[in-house]
């Protein structure tokens, strides 16, 4: 798992602040919000103001009016409530949330007056980049009457979004959109944020994000964006985000009402209607007071070729943090995926093999008992006998689940390949580069590239090993490079979104680059294969260091381009796992194995590569 999908709780308490940080207010007005004499009475739309930070922002208001359209009673407990007479703007939301921190009381269907304290709330905190909600908090609510029609809802479609994603922001204020007035017709985070709070639906729309354990998915609402032939919505550059895709959660509690299984490809059928949120996890976010039918349309698990006598198949699997005190289901499960739907490469790297008593954190660092139980597994799934080879870490120095120890580990078929133990290192000797009759060979096989390197700091080293298979030499370098962890998401403040974590994977791309131009220096025709959990996409800073000077090139690119995936994140089909070849390896084929970032089901949150070719 990538820490750029960071772990939450199911019910994320509301930590309401002040957004009152330098820049983030800029703009802000003092219009009059006390409804004192001679003042027209404030309205939400005058409370949400034409940018994304409320002109009222820190004041009190009184007896703002309006009609509950959704009441939340678990996780950031309130209710919104809209105003049934808009003004002319599109630019202003005539929606707002009433944050009340124990459960509210209204009703859907109540007109309300509302004072209380105009607040700019930033879900996961100032410092995550991410847009504010406006609301109001410390509110005195007076019901004036109920059972009231509610505003007709806002339909949002492949015609109403458009097709720009975003402005750039402002450099004078460090790239923030937060003062820019919104442009709802040109943009669509300026769209979304135009019906923040207001009562929104979609209607029949195709599921880009499989439901996932916090019980939510994703739809897009444009069916042409960026499609595959899977379903999905395919990730393909940092300047086309996809402006469709649309989170749903349910104000339904999951006891009163399970949320529906749904699996990319799926349809969500009929009206889905209700509020639109912002929140940590994926930003606007339809809050359904009415939820959609789920159609299954039976996205089916891939199965990839079995290799060829001549041919050496070779695999990356992140098999998400594996221990032995995972419940064998899950063994079974992963070896099963390795034998049926793999066909049991001759080389498989996996990432994140955790020690032997999982995230135990007592010194403990071998995972010899995580391995055979996995092997084991294989063998009982119809697999072959895998031996393996790996390097364990320094106690907690390889970042990860603290205790855990995770590392990479190549498992292979001696029956097809053999492995060539020569000098193993261990976690701080690095492995080197030298010719034997003719040939580049490794100091230490299996041995880690450069350990020492800054690059490496609380991550995991790589794990080079040398294999022979046929005669040939084949080098393989494993990988699993920086999380994302600390990046902006899409929908930040900050346009083009700050990707901080890109600065140690690009230098961990350049120290993988180097050892590989070292390789091809000792023998310009050696048989290299990097490959794992790059963390990055095919076309990153990052990919584009690791095949610097031609040493290398990104197999995954000789997928069409609606193929070029191994991960789903908040509807967005995208590439973080990879397998890159030296130019000696020609004629390869290459294949993304879809198993589990698609469905609601999963091993694992990421799908395996295979490259087969003939050395």
């Amino acid at each position: 798992m990538t820490s750029s999908h960071l772990p939450r709780t199911a019910a994320v308490p509301a930590v309401i602040a002040l957004a009152l940080a330098a820049g983030l207010l800029a703009g802000a007005g003092s219009a009059a919000a006390d409804g004192a004499a001679g003042a027209d009475p404030v309205r939400i739309h005058d409370i949400q103001g034409t940018t994304r930070i409320s002109p009222l922002a820190g004041q009190q208001v009184t007896e703002v009016t309006g009609v509950v359209t959704g009441v939340r009673t678990y996780g950031s407990r309130g209710f919104w409530f809209q105003d049934p007479n808009p003004d002319a703007d599109p630019a202003t939301s005539e929606g707002l949330f009433v944050f009340t921190s124990s459960a509210p009381t209204v009703k859907v269907g109540d007109a309300v007056q509302v004072s209380g304290t105009v607040t700019e709330y930033v879900p996961g905190g100032a410092g995550s980049g991410n847009q504010s909600l406006t609301q109001l908090t410390k509110p005195v609510v007076t019901v004036v009457s109920s059972g009231n029609a509610l505003p007709a809802a806002v339909a949002i479609t492949a015609r109403s979004v458009p097709d720009a994603y975003t402005p750039d922001g402002d450099p004078a204020a460090g790239g923030s959109v937060n003062a820019l007035p919104l442009k709802p017709r040109r943009y669509a985070l300026d769209y979304y944020e135009s019906l923040e709070g207001v009562n929104v639906k979609v209607g029949t729309s195709r599921v880009v994000g499989a439901t996932d354990p916090y019980h939510e998915l994703w739809v897009t609402v444009k069916p042409d964006e960026n499609d595959n032939r899977r379903g999905g919505t395919v990730y393909g550059s940092y300047r086309d985000q996809n402006t469709g895709r649309l989170q749903i959660q349910s104000l339904v509690p999951v006891a009163e009402q399970p949320f529906p299984k749904a699996d990319v490809g799926d349809r969500l059928t009929g009206t889905t209607e209700g509020p639109l949120d912002f929140n940590q996890f994926g930003g606007y976010t339809l809050t359904a007071r009415t939820l959609g039918t789920v159609q299954d349309r039976g996205l089916e698990r891939e199965v990839t070729r079995k290799q060829r006598s001549g041919e050496l198949a070779v695999a990356t699997y992140n098999v998400e943090n594996l221990d032995p005190t995972d419940p064998q289901e899950k063994f079974d499960a992963l070896a099963e995926a390795v034998v049926a739907n793999l066909s049991s490469p001759d080389i498989l790297a996996l990432e994140e093999i955790q020690d032997d008593n999982g995230a135990k954190n007592d010194g403990t660092v071998a995972a010899g008992a995580t391995v055979r139980k996995f092997t084991e597994a294989i063998r009982a799934a119809g697999g072959p006998a895998y031996e393996w080879r790996s390097i364990d870490p320094v106690n907690n120095a390889d970042g990860g689940e603290p205790g855990g120890n995770i590392r990479q580990v190549f498992l292979f078929n001696p029956a097809r390949v053999s492995f060539t133990d020569r000098g193993a290192g261990d976690a701080t000797t690095a492995t080197g580069v030298v010719r034997e009759r003719g040939r580049a060979a490794l100091t230490h096989s299996p041995g880690r590239i450069d350990p020492a390197n800054a690059a490496w700091e609380a991550s995991r080293k790589p794990l080079a090993g040398e294999f022979s298979f046929r005669g040939r030499t084949v080098l393989v370098i494993a990988n699993h490079f920086g999380s994302k962890g600390g990046d902006e998401s899409l929908v930040s403040h900050r346009q083009p979104p700050n990707r901080s974590s890109e600065v140690k994977r690009l230098a961990q791309a350049q120290a993988v680059n180097a050892f590989v131009k070292e390789v091809r220096k000792a023998q310009r025709s050696a048989d290299v294969v990097v490959l794992g959990d790059i963390n990055d996409f095919e076309f990153s800073a990052t990919t584009k260091a690791l095949t610097d000077g031609g040493a290398l090139r990104a197999a995954v690119k000789s997928l069409p381009r609606s193929e070029r995936y191994s991960y789903v994140y908040q509807g967005n089909s995208q590439v973080l796992d990879q397998i890159l070849t030296s130019p000696s390896i020609r004629d390869f084929d290459y294949d993304s194995v879809h198993i589990n970032a698609e469905f609601a089901a999963q091993d694992s949150d990421h799908d395996p590569q295979v490259l087969r070719f003939r050395p």
